[in-house]
């Protein structure tokens, strides 16, 4: 796709922009109208050799990022500044304002998932293969799935980061005294429901007044996306969002994908009505064995002290899938930039890639394979245990609408929360998913000039 020179007018982008996130911000332009001059102030106004770099990453995440950036700087020709912004949709929302109105930063982070929002209506800038390719980053070197999701048309607008999967945790302890572990202490292997829901009933024997499984979804339509979406797509099937058309869902394969959450639902396998907070304490404090959650718990559950080891959520439906997002590096749209300063983005980039061993005791699994490959990563526990998971990564259904801090996975789980709580009336929730989508898909991308859709 070329880039287009087509910009938005400040009154385009602030209605648009607002709708980023699934064509539902009620208030955004009002929460963006002094934004424009804020981006541009935090935009690339360093020194010739200072590279600006946005981040919505805080916390732990946040500072194990600070780290690599300070060994990659080490001794470097250039020099980063990094500011960090407030997770979720004012971030992207920031970001897609700096691009627009020409003063954004050399470099930032975005959930790959969010780039078909962005690179067709021109705010990110491609990345030249050939140069990556110079710094020793090629294709060969990530998961085919994951150097894919960075295309956009043959172009490349997002480099991973990593892979940040949803697994399941479990307690060895707990799960040894059940009988579900093999010599290696690894979870016996389940290739069906009933085989899954069994194992689940046998470390109930050791959980007694907790049930065996934790899954915390109320309130949460992320959270809930992620397991249906890893049921759905291991039968073999995927989802289509053809913009002005209508959602293309298999009903069977989703409605049966949902019964299988119900039934793990029951109030026995798992509570049937739980936040991801309670879960994760059920899990963290040793009272279940089992928890569907994501890698970046690993800290969490880590600090709280409990037996733990983590593992990709079983294939139950004979096609090995997991649901996940990736941090990615992306260039948001320069009108003209300096090329020294982008050739400097290229070798921090680099840089980060080569030691991104680091960011995996952040829990996500690196991209860059000639880490994750490698002898010392083999020795990380229990990191090394999952990495394999990065080869089996589906992603949200492509649309301008969908991905992380979007609205989408809102929109799923107001659909289906109540089939779950109430563990009925499974088709008709998938319906009132389909029906949501079909909405969206009648909402021209805010970001995009012409409304032309190029996947």
């Amino acid at each position: 796709m070329a880039r287009r020179s087509t910009m938005l007018s400040r009154r385009g982008l602030l209605t648009g922009a607002a709708a980023i996130g699934g064509a539902a911000a009620i208030g955004g332009a009002a929460a963006l109208s002094g934004g424009l001059s804020a981006c541009g102030a935090a935009g690339a106004t360093g020194a010739a050799d200072q590279i600006q770099f946005w981040t919505p990453l805080s916390g732990g995440d946040g500072g194990t990022m600070a780290e690599m950036v300070t060994k990659a700087t080490q001794g470097a020709a250039y020099d980063v500044k990094t500011t960090t912004l407030v997770w979720g949709e004012p971030y992207y929302t920031k970001l897609a304002m700096a691009a627009t109105g020409g003063r954004p930063p050399e470099l930032a982070i975005m959930h790959a998932s969010r780039m078909p929002g962005y690179a067709p209506g021109g705010l990110l800038d491609s990345w030249d293969v050939g140069r990556l390719a110079e710094l020793g980053v090629s294709e060969d070197d990530f998961p085919a799935e994951i150097w894919k999701k960075g295309l956009s048309g043959d172009k490349l607008f997002a480099v991973a980061l990593d892979a940040h999967p949803t697994v399941l945790m479990f307690n060895p302890e707990i799960c040894d005294k059940a009988g579900v572990l093999d010599s290696d202490g690894k979870l016996l292997p389940t290739e069906s429901p009933e085989a899954f829901i069994d194992l689940i009933s046998q470390v109930g024997g050791q959980t007694k007044d907790t049930p065996p499984l934790s899954y915390g979804y109320l309130g949460d339509g992320a959270q809930m996306f992620r397991i249906f979406y890893t049921f759905y797509t291991q039968h073999g099937a995927a989802m289509t969002f053809p913009e002005g058309g209508k959602a293309e869902i298999d009903d069977d394969i989703a409605i049966e994908s949902l019964q299988l959450m119900q039934t793990l639902l029951d109030g026995k396998l798992a509570v049937q009505r739980n936040d991801y907070a309670a879960a994760l304490a059920e899990f963290a404090t040793g009272r279940s064995g089992l928890l569907f959650t994501g890698v970046w718990e690993l800290r969490s559950v880590k600090e709280a002290g409990v037996p733990f080891d983590m593992t990709a959520i079983p294939t139950l439906f004979g096609t090995p899938t997991t649901y996940a997002d990736s941090h990615a590096f992306v260039l948001p749209h320069q009108n003209d930039p300096d090329e020294h300063r982008r050739d400097l983005t290229y070798r921090f980039v680099a840089d980060l890639l080569k030691g991104s061993y680091d960011w995996a005791t952040a829990g996500h699994v690196p991209a860059y394979l000639p880490v994750t490959q490698s002898p010392d990563y083999a020795k990380l526990t229990p990191q090394s245990h999952y990495a394999d998971v990065a080869e089996q990564v589906v992603y949200d259904p492509e649309a301008w609408f969908t991905g992380s801090a979007s609205n989408f996975q809102s929109n799923f789980g107001n659909a289906v929360q109540p089939a779950l709580m109430s563990g009925k009336d499974a088709p008709g929730a998938i319906d009132a998913f389909r029906a949501r989508v079909d909405r969206l898909l009648t909402t021209r991308n805010p970001v995009d000039p012409d409304g032309t859709w190029k996947p």
